[in-house]
């Protein structure tokens, strides 16, 4: 099995798209459904995250800036480590997220994470 990254991403600008506190609440139980259904097929391999809004960019030369990517209107909202047997595998799994089944533009990245001993 490899272990692929699912990062979360939304609209996090746009005034429109923030959701409503009734939307969260109702955002929570088809999260906790789908990382549940993960977690019991032994898919899910590292505890979900979620990222505050605010972050800092380090760059070369001891450079830090504000971030993530103000200059971008979508922001990653968090992301889990599922182990998978292939990429198809791993897009099947983010296709069931519920990201993707809200009114706020949101999507799933699927990344193979490399293993310790493989070069690039």
């Amino acid at each position: 099995m490899d272990q692929f990254m699912l990062i979360f991403r939304r609209d996090w600008e746009t005034k429109e798209k923030q959701p409503s506190p009734e939307q969260m609440q109702a955002s929570i139980k088809p999260w906790q459904d789908w990382l549940g259904g993960l977690a019991a097929q032994n898919k899910l391999t590292v505890t979900p995250h979620r990222l505050q809004k605010e972050g800092r960019v380090v760059k070369a030369n001891q450079i830090v800036t504000d971030g993530p990517y103000a200059e971008i209107k979508e922001a990653i909202g968090g992301f889990i480590v599922v182990a998978a047997a292939d990429f198809d595998e791993a897009v099947a799994i983010a296709q069931g997220c519920p990201i993707l089944n809200n009114p706020w533009d949101g999507n799933v990245e699927v990344r193979m994470l490399m293993q310790e001993n493989e070069n690039q």
